[in-house]
Order: C-alpha cells, then sequence, then structure tokens
C-alpha cells in the first residue's frame, strides 16, 4: 500500500475518533467506508470532499479500485450491518436521500454523506474543523455516548443493607446476585446481615473474566478471610454477625454449584476463621437446580431465586447453619 494510500486511512480513522464513534466504527473497515462516502481518492484533497448516493455494492467497488483493498461479496452484510447503520444511528450519513421511502430491503439503498459532516470535512485538517466537530457534537450526541446511556439503562441496580448503591451489568448471572442481595439476605440473614464481597458477571474460575464490584477487605480480614484473589471468592459472601455465621453463596445458571471439590477448596482456604461456614448453592429456577441436582455437596445448602421463601438442605444434623 502506498504512502498516500496509508496517510488517507489514518486521517478518515481520525475524524470518526473526533465525531466520537465507538471503537469498531474507527477501525481499517470503517475508514475505508468513509473515504468512499467522501469520494475521497489517495491523492485527493479533503476539501474536494463529495456525498456521492452510493449502494453497498459500489463503496466496495470505490475502495478495491483506488484503495486496492478486495472485499468479498459476503462482506457486504458486514459493511452495512457493522459500518453503515452506526454511521447513519451517528447522524453522518443519511440513508436514501433521494427518496427516504423506499423500503429497507430494497435493492437500491444508498447511503451519502449529510451537509453537516461535508462542512467538517471540506476544513480538514488545517481549518477550524475541530470546532465544526465539537458544534456537530453538541447538535448530535456521539454514538458512544449515547450507546453507554443504553448499557447503563440496562444495568441491574443493587442497594445494600448499609445503603449502598451500585450497578451490575445486564445478564442472567448478575440478575442472580441482585436476588440473593434483595431477597435471599433480608429472610435468611436478616437486620444483622453485611454484605463483604459481591462480584461482576461469572467470576474469572469460569472463564468469563469477573469484576470485583463490593469488597469489604479489613471485615473479611478481621474473620480470618485470607486474602483471596475475586476469583477464588464465591459470587456473593455476606456475614451474620448475630450468629457468627459467614454465608459463602454461588450463583449459579449455567456454571457449577458448592460441589464437594468446591467445598474442600474453600474449607481449605478458610480454615483459621472462627466464623461458622454456611454454604449456599442459589439457582435462578427449579429447571437450572434440577441441571446440577448430583454435583452438589452435602451439608449445604440451596436457595432458589422464583420460589424466594424456601431453603432446601442437603442431609446433615442442621437445616442454615455452619457444619
Amino acid at each position: 500500500m502506498s504512502n498516500l494510500k496509508e496517510i488517507k486511512l489514518e486521517e478518515a480513522k481520525e475524524i470518526l475518533r473526533a465525531l466520537q464513534l465507538p471503537s469498531k466504527q474507527t477501525n481499517d473497515r470503517s475508514g475505508w467506508v468513509f473515504l468512499a462516502l467522501a469520494n475521497i481518492k489517495p491523492e485527493d484533497n479533503w476539501n474536494d470532499a463529495e456525498a456521492p448516493l452510493l449502494p453497498t455494492y459500489l463503496i466496495m467497488e470505490f475502495i478495491r479500485t483506488h484503495y486496492g483493498v478486495d472485499y468479498k461479496p459476503n462482506s457486504r452484510e458486514t459493511i452495512r450491518r457493522q459500518t453503515l447503520h452506526q454511521f447513519e444511528q451517528a447522524r453522518l450519513i443519511d440513508r436514501n436521500r433521494d427518496d427516504p421511502k423506499r423500503p429497507t430491503n430494497s435493492k437500491n439503498n444508498n447511503y451519502s454523506l449529510n451537509e453537516p459532516i461535508l462542512e467538517i470535512l471540506r476544513v480538514f485538517p488545517q481549518g477550524d474543523w475541530s470546532t465544526k466537530v465539537k458544534d456537530f457534537l453538541q447538535k448530535h450526541p456521539s454514538l458512544k455516548e449515547e450507546y453507554r446511556k443504553k448499557r447503563d439503562l440496562a444495568k441491574i441496580p443493587i442497594k445494600l443493607p448499609d445503603g449502598k448503591e451500585f450497578s451490575l451489568s445486564p445478564g442472567k448471572h448478575n440478575q442472580l446476585h441482585a436476588d440473593i442481595i434483595h431477597e435471599f439476605c433480608p429472610r435468611f440473614i436478616g437486620e444483622g446481615g453485611v454484605i463483604l464481597y459481591v462480584g461482576d458477571t461469572a467470576s474469572s474460575r469460569h472463564g468469563e473474566g469477573g469484576k470485583l464490584l463490593h469488597l469489604e477487605s479489613e471485615q473479611l480480614r478481621d474473620l480470618g478471610v485470607p486474602p483471596m484473589s475475586h476469583d477464588k471468592l464465591p459470587d456473593v459472601v455476606a456475614y451474620d454477625r448475630k450468629n457468627n455465621w459467614l454465608f459463602l453463596i454461588e450463583a449459579v445458571t449455567s456454571h457449577g454449584p458448592v460441589s464437594p471439590k468446591r467445598w474442600k477448596e474453600l474449607e481449605e482456604a478458610l480454615k483459621d476463621s472462627k466464623a461458622g461456614r454456611v454454604y449456599v448453592t442459589a439457582f435462578p429456577s427449579r429447571k437450572e437446580f434440577k441441571r446440577h441436582l448430583t454435583d452438589i455437596a452435602w451439608e449445604t445448602e440451596v436457595w432458589i431465586a422464583d420460589n424466594p421463601d424456601h431453603m432446601i438442605h442437603f442431609n446433615g444434623d442442621k437445616f442454615l447453619g455452619p457444619h
């Protein structure tokens, strides 16, 4: 690839980053598509930018002809869904400017840059393009910001007994975490309960890159819990001050319960703790519980979120207590 082609690609990506597109829409593919939409060839200046009406296949043809990057026919849908769709959401382009009523599935669909974007390009890089970018973003919130707001709306709110609030990323596993804190703990630990640890998403021992959300390290240390990386702790750890019981709760949506192996690992890690240990496996439903039934260790408890007032005890001389 010639130097001019590399420069043009990097400039296109710089503009997309300034417009605060998400990272997947500032990659090489999106840079090539942006150049095609602006009708900018390697030797052109940005003040030559235009806004032709381009169907996806002509965008791919432009990239192949002028930049030597050959996207195969089956890449058309990727370009449309992973670049053009987001450009449209970010208000960089218009779809079917010549006929806005054209059906979404029409073979004649086309895409073109809008006038505010052309104004930015025609003063890039020497002019006041950055000022024009700021003006554009004031009128049209960035797609990155829009996506962040949507993610925040989807998050699961958590409120601990002490009033502390935070949120978990959306998902079945974290919803079960919320159910444990809001439904299990008030019922079976009561007012004296303290939440000592909460992880966000399945922990990394489950291969999902766990994230620590809440950790009371001093209280854990005082209870004789040694420093442990969060992938070694159960999903939720709570303490019953009245009875001096430490609740070690695994949340199971697709991965394993408190199995005999897991029980042994935790017993060894907590051998110096003076608190009684109560092992609980939490499931979202009976269906999920039945899938893991044979793996659950004896002398442990099972709680099912869709039937929150009840507990299942696996044998032994006590119900809901250390053994």
